[in-house]
């Protein structure tokens, strides 16, 4: 858990897998955000109610967000939905691939206003057409980024040997999280245990050498 000045964020790991749910909540008015509803619906909404304890508001569910069409990252997404009333939202270019209804369709850029905290959709095209990171940008201390399958410690998302698409991924990468946030930013990826991009900016140059 994070424990922010004006924001909690929690996680779940869940599934065969190890997927990664995040959940963010403002701590003085309730609104919360949940990031890749990948499993377990049970633990997810454990997870909500953990986070309730979180706020001196009213802990209402803003909306959930995809950050890409894979099929891991949304099992439980249909019963979450079905059960807290939710809004959703993922990238433009992976909603067709989400059963999911989605309400809000990301572009690179966009961005989200919760009473509390904003979220920027960060667009890194090549994992899946659509993959999103979500940036938090603590006012007190390191930006929080939420990259799901498309950034890890050690590398970039899976591109299945696709020359084409890493490089398509590896460039926004570059462009728009290393050239565009300092080393301190906080990493949570879509699996396992997390980084700072301090620790992964050295390696750039051999991650595209090696092509993976």
């Amino acid at each position: 858990m994070h424990n922010l000045q004006e924001l909690t964020i929690r996680s779940l790991s869940v599934s065969e897998m190890d997927n990664n749910v995040y959940l963010l909540t403002s701590k003085t008015t309730g609104a919360q955000v949940l990031i890749d509803a990948a499993d377990d619906a049970e633990a997810i909404l454990q997870l909500l109610a953990e986070g309730a304890a979180d706020t001196i508001g009213e802990p209402t569910l803003a909306l959930i967000v995809t950050t890409h069409s894979h099929w891991d990252h949304v099992r439980a997404l249909a019963d979450v939905v079905a059960r807290t009333k939710a809004r959703t939202a993922a990238g433009a270019e992976d909603v067709p691939d989400i059963v999911v209804s989605t309400d809000v369709a990301l572009n690179h850029g966009d961005i989200g206003n919760f009473e509390g905290f904003d979220l920027e959709a960060i667009k890194l095209r090549g994992h899946t057409p659509g993959s999103v990171a979500l940036l938090y940008r603590d006012p007190h201390g390191p930006a929080h980024l939420f990259t799901g399958d498309s950034l890890f410690p050690g590398g970039v998302g899976n591109t299945q040997g696709d020359a084409a698409r890493f490089e398509s991924l590896l460039n926004d990468v570059s462009e728009r999280i290393f050239d565009y946030l300092p080393d301190d930013t906080i990493v949570h990826p879509g699996h396992g245990k997390g980084t700072t991009l301090g620790a992964e900016r050295p390696h750039l140059d051999e991650w595209r050498a090696r092509g993976w």
